[in-house]
C-alpha cells in the first residue's frame, strides 16, 4: 500500500532539489531519464524512489 502523504512529501523533496540545483546530480538525473524518454512525471517518480531508499538507508542503519 502506498502511503501517499509520504510519497507527496518525497516527492516535493525532489522538486526542490531540482528548483534549487542542490544537489546538481538530481538535475542531471532528471535530465539524462528525460532525454531517455522518460515523462518528466516519471523521472521525478524515479528519482524519488532513490530519495526514499536513502531515507529508509539512514533511519534503519544509523550508528
Amino acid at each position: 500500500m502506498v502511503n501517499l502523504r509520504l510519497q507527496k512529501a518525497i516527492l516535493e523533496v525532489v522538486e526542490n532539489q531540482i528548483r534549487e540545483n542542490d544537489p546538481p546530480e538530481t538535475r542531471k538525473t532528471l535530465d539524462r531519464l528525460l532525454k531517455a524518454g522518460y515523462s518528466k512525471d516519471d523521472a521525478t517518480k524515479l528519482i524519488g524512489s532513490a530519495v526514499a531508499a536513502g531515507i529508509y538507508t539512514v533511519l534503519n542503519f544509523k550508528e
